[in-house]
């Protein structure tokens, strides 16, 4: 807070907290920060924004609150929530969901490609194996969408076969298991309305998974959806387990996610990285305005990067699309999380144009911007 700016003041900034930072302003917010990474050349480089990851971030809640659970791997003698993020391809954030405690992610990984109100036509998503269940599977092939979680254990996990007569040579003897395809035919029908509520928003997927697997036990209906799910669930694996680049294409997608957290734990240092939020609208808030500052931080080093390839380009440099791939706007050493914050904007940046590029001396160090 600063007095002789009135834009600092308490007064204006209690305003501006209390009628900009919640759910409706982030999320348009964080849809222009998105559209405007995209926009730049070098975003294409990492991909169309067609693939996604989602993660979860654990946050200790150390106030009383029924919007968190107790968990001590995570969490030691306090409560806390799990932060379910979903990450784009172009490194951009686009949705994000608190769960109370650790509940299992599988439920919750439709409603970001389903509830996202950004510009991207997201077609893939990747999990770790915490996030994947028959039936998440099932709902994925009905939507449209492809699943692909990264698997850890295959020695345990069923492959399937719709003709049990049918002859997959060394295969034979791995699918033995085989789908109930008289059980998906009754259903089809139960189908089509799930997926059209789905897809018109009239039911969240979460709840809906919720209610097909009520008490731990499966209905009817979930059963049916399950049993759909064991085709492409098994045509996943055998591409994850046939093909490097699948694997690598997952691998990837995962790490972006991963060194997007890496780069929220650091921005998020205030009040010990705690939430001290008693509601959920109120931890949503804070931390879907987490997601916007860390999506403009990925923003600002996209575009800067972008400027210092063209500046390279410009002096004859040779610039291979195949690195342009490997490079990541994840860094984070140009960025100050600590210290005094100034708001007086130079001329040039209040004109539209970029501050000037920086270079160090020392040979060995990366490139920065100033």
């Amino acid at each position: 807070m600063r007095p002789e700016v009135p834009a600092l003041t308490a007064a204006r900034l209690a305003w501006v907290q209390q009628n900009y930072i919640r759910a409706e302003t982030l999320i348009r917010a964080n849809a222009r920060l998105v559209k405007a990474q995209s926009d730049i050349p070098l975003t294409k480089e990492w991909g169309g924004g067609e693939v996604a990851s989602a993660d979860g971030l654990r946050f200790v809640v150390p106030v009383r609150t029924l919007h968190a659970g107790y968990n001590s791997k995570y969490f030691h003698v306090e409560r806390g929530v799990t932060y379910y993020n979903f990450t784009s391809n172009q490194f951009s954030g686009f949705h994000g969901i608190v769960i109370p405690g650790t509940l299992h992610d599988s439920p919750y990984v439709l409603d970001g490609l389903l509830e996202h109100q950004t510009e991207l036509q997201l077609r893939q998503l990747m999990t770790d194996s915490a996030g994947y269940s028959d039936i998440v599977f099932g709902l994925f092939w009905l939507l449209g969408f492809q699943f692909s979680p990264r698997l850890t254990d295959l020695g345990e996990t069923r492959f399937w076969r719709i003709d049990p007569k049918a002859n997959y040579g060394t295969l034979n003897g791995l699918a033995r298991h085989r789908v109930k395809t008289a059980l998906i035919a009754q259903h089809w029908d139960d189908f089509l309305r799930v997926a059209g509520s789905l897809k018109m928003g009239t039911v969240r997927a979460s709840e809906l998974i919720r209610s097909l697997q009520r008490g731990g036990r499966a209905s009817t209906l979930g059963r049916a959806i399950g049993e759909l799910g064991r085709i492409p669930k098994t045509l996943h694996l055998l591409n994850f387990i046939a093909d490097p680049n699948y694997r690598r294409h997952i691998l990837n997608q995962l790490n972006r996610g991963e060194g997007r957290g890496r780069i929220s734990r650091k921005v998020f240092h205030g009040q010990r990285g705690e939430l001290r939020q008693r509601y959920r609208e109120g931890q949503e808030d804070q931390l879907g305005a987490l997601g916007l500052v860390v999506n403009a931080l990925i923003l600002w080093t996209t575009r800067y990067m972008d400027a210092a390839l063209n500046h390279l380009r410009a002096t004859g440099a040779e610039i291979r699309k195949e690195d342009l791939a490997r490079l990541s706007p994840l860094s984070h050493k140009h960025f100050n999380m600590l210290g005094r914050y100034h708001f007086a904007v130079p001329e040039e940046v209040l004109r539209g144009e970029l501050r000037p590029l920086r270079y160090l001396n020392n040979a060995d160090e990366e490139l920065l911007i100033a």
